[in-house]
Protein backbone atom coordinates (compact mmCIF):
# COMPACT_ATOMS: atom_id res chain seq x y z
CA UNK A 1 0.00 0.00 0.00
CA UNK A 2 2.83 2.50 1.00
CA UNK A 3 4.50 1.71 -2.38
CA UNK A 4 1.26 2.42 -4.34
CA UNK A 5 0.93 5.65 -2.70
CA UNK A 6 4.66 5.98 -3.58
CA UNK A 7 4.36 5.78 -6.70
CA UNK A 8 1.24 7.63 -7.33
CA UNK A 9 2.72 10.32 -5.33
CA UNK A 10 5.90 10.23 -8.20
CA UNK A 11 3.71 10.39 -11.01
CA UNK A 12 1.84 13.23 -9.82
CA UNK A 13 5.07 15.08 -9.75
CA UNK A 14 6.13 13.78 -13.22
CA UNK A 15 2.87 15.39 -14.58
CA UNK A 16 2.68 18.32 -13.10
CA UNK A 17 6.08 19.08 -13.94
CA UNK A 18 5.20 18.33 -17.08
CA UNK A 19 2.31 20.70 -17.34
CA UNK A 20 4.82 23.02 -17.07
CA UNK A 21 6.19 22.77 -20.07
CA UNK A 22 2.74 23.36 -22.01
CA UNK A 23 3.00 27.39 -22.12
CA UNK A 24 -0.37 29.39 -23.33
CA UNK A 25 0.62 33.06 -25.01
CA UNK A 26 -0.01 35.46 -22.17
CA UNK A 27 1.95 38.58 -23.74
CA UNK A 28 -0.93 41.59 -23.97
CA UNK A 29 -1.69 42.91 -27.31
CA UNK A 30 -0.60 46.78 -28.28
CA UNK A 31 -2.65 49.05 -27.08
CA UNK A 32 -3.16 52.33 -28.99
CA UNK A 33 -4.51 55.19 -26.28
CA UNK A 34 -6.50 56.77 -29.09
CA UNK A 35 -8.89 53.96 -29.14
CA UNK A 36 -9.51 53.12 -25.45
CA UNK A 37 -12.43 53.66 -23.55
CA UNK A 38 -10.78 56.55 -21.89
CA UNK A 39 -10.30 58.20 -25.09
CA UNK A 40 -13.76 57.90 -25.94
CA UNK A 41 -15.70 61.69 -25.12
CA UNK A 42 -18.03 61.59 -22.77
CA UNK A 43 -16.72 58.68 -21.13
CA UNK A 44 -16.43 59.65 -17.25
CA UNK A 45 -12.80 59.08 -15.21
CA UNK A 46 -15.14 57.39 -12.81
CA UNK A 47 -16.16 54.56 -15.14
CA UNK A 48 -12.34 54.22 -16.75
CA UNK A 49 -11.29 53.67 -13.02
CA UNK A 50 -14.21 51.02 -12.42
CA UNK A 51 -13.16 49.42 -15.27
CA UNK A 52 -9.67 49.17 -15.07
CA UNK A 53 -9.68 48.20 -11.41
CA UNK A 54 -12.73 45.40 -11.79
CA UNK A 55 -12.41 44.57 -15.44
CA UNK A 56 -9.39 45.63 -16.72
CA UNK A 57 -7.18 42.21 -16.31
CA UNK A 58 -9.98 40.54 -18.72
CA UNK A 59 -11.36 42.66 -20.80
CA UNK A 60 -8.53 45.35 -21.77
CA UNK A 61 -5.06 44.62 -23.51
CA UNK A 62 -3.76 45.66 -20.35
CA UNK A 63 -3.72 42.29 -18.40
CA UNK A 64 -1.40 42.06 -15.48
CA UNK A 65 -0.32 38.69 -15.26
CA UNK A 66 0.24 37.60 -11.52
CA UNK A 67 2.87 35.42 -10.24
CA UNK A 68 0.16 32.73 -10.18
CA UNK A 69 -0.31 32.44 -14.00
CA UNK A 70 3.23 30.92 -14.92
CA UNK A 71 1.75 27.54 -12.84
CA UNK A 72 -0.12 25.18 -14.92
CA UNK A 73 -2.81 25.13 -15.48
CA UNK A 74 -3.39 28.05 -13.54
CA UNK A 75 -1.98 29.75 -16.43
CA UNK A 76 -4.12 28.12 -18.84
CA UNK A 77 -6.79 28.96 -17.24
CA UNK A 78 -6.03 32.85 -16.95
CA UNK A 79 -5.02 33.00 -20.84
CA UNK A 80 -8.24 31.31 -21.87
CA UNK A 81 -9.98 33.78 -19.17
CA UNK A 82 -8.07 36.62 -20.87
CA UNK A 83 -8.70 35.75 -24.38
CA UNK A 84 -12.24 34.92 -23.46
CA UNK A 85 -13.27 38.29 -22.08
CA UNK A 86 -11.06 40.29 -24.84
CA UNK A 87 -13.41 39.06 -27.40
CA UNK A 88 -16.66 39.51 -25.45
CA UNK A 89 -15.78 43.37 -24.64
CA UNK A 90 -12.06 44.77 -24.91
CA UNK A 91 -12.20 48.18 -23.57
CA UNK A 92 -8.41 48.73 -24.78
CA UNK A 93 -10.28 48.40 -28.31
CA UNK A 94 -13.68 50.62 -28.04
CA UNK A 95 -13.10 52.63 -30.80
CA UNK A 96 -13.83 49.42 -32.87
CA UNK A 97 -17.33 49.21 -31.60
CA UNK A 98 -19.79 50.92 -33.39
CA UNK A 99 -21.86 53.13 -31.47
CA UNK A 100 -24.68 50.74 -31.06
CA UNK A 101 -22.28 47.99 -29.67
CA UNK A 102 -20.79 50.27 -27.59
CA UNK A 103 -24.26 50.98 -25.96
CA UNK A 104 -24.69 47.11 -26.35
CA UNK A 105 -21.62 46.39 -24.65
CA UNK A 106 -22.60 49.01 -21.76
CA UNK A 107 -26.26 47.40 -21.16
CA UNK A 108 -24.76 44.15 -21.09
CA UNK A 109 -22.08 45.41 -18.70
CA UNK A 110 -24.79 47.25 -16.53
CA UNK A 111 -26.91 43.95 -16.37
CA UNK A 112 -23.78 41.74 -15.34
CA UNK A 113 -22.85 43.82 -12.58
CA UNK A 114 -26.17 44.27 -11.45
CA UNK A 115 -26.92 40.41 -11.17
CA UNK A 116 -23.28 39.77 -9.91
CA UNK A 117 -22.25 37.76 -12.74
CA UNK A 118 -19.09 39.80 -13.72
CA UNK A 119 -16.66 39.85 -11.79
CA UNK A 120 -16.25 36.64 -10.98
CA UNK A 121 -16.82 35.24 -7.49
CA UNK A 122 -13.55 33.05 -8.23
CA UNK A 123 -11.65 36.23 -9.54
CA UNK A 124 -12.63 38.15 -6.64
CA UNK A 125 -11.36 36.02 -3.95
CA UNK A 126 -8.32 36.31 -5.97
CA UNK A 127 -8.88 40.34 -6.54
CA UNK A 128 -10.95 41.62 -3.73
CA UNK A 129 -9.94 45.05 -4.80
CA UNK A 130 -11.95 43.91 -8.16
CA UNK A 131 -15.09 43.36 -6.13
CA UNK A 132 -17.89 46.13 -7.12
CA UNK A 133 -19.70 47.83 -4.85
CA UNK A 134 -22.87 49.46 -5.64
CA UNK A 135 -21.58 52.87 -6.26
CA UNK A 136 -18.95 50.92 -8.80
CA UNK A 137 -22.90 49.65 -10.67
CA UNK A 138 -24.23 52.56 -10.65
CA UNK A 139 -21.34 54.17 -12.27
CA UNK A 140 -21.26 51.77 -14.77
CA UNK A 141 -25.37 51.76 -15.39
CA UNK A 142 -25.29 55.65 -15.92
CA UNK A 143 -22.78 55.24 -18.40
CA UNK A 144 -24.98 52.64 -19.93
CA UNK A 145 -28.38 54.78 -19.75
CA UNK A 146 -26.34 58.00 -20.98
CA UNK A 147 -24.96 55.69 -24.04
CA UNK A 148 -28.50 54.85 -24.98
CA UNK A 149 -29.98 58.32 -24.34
CA UNK A 150 -26.92 59.37 -27.15
CA UNK A 151 -27.78 56.85 -29.05
CA UNK A 152 -31.67 57.96 -28.75
CA UNK A 153 -30.92 61.35 -29.72
CA UNK A 154 -27.83 61.25 -32.06
CA UNK A 155 -24.57 62.73 -31.96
Amino acid sequence: MKRRLMQAALVLVVLLAGMQLIRFGRANPPIDPSRTIAAHPGTSPALVAVLNRACGDCHSNATVWPWYTQIAPLSWAMAHEAKAGRQAVNFSEWAGYSRDQQRDLLVQSCQDAQSGKMPWEAWIRLHPEAKLSSADVETICAAARQAGAVADHGP
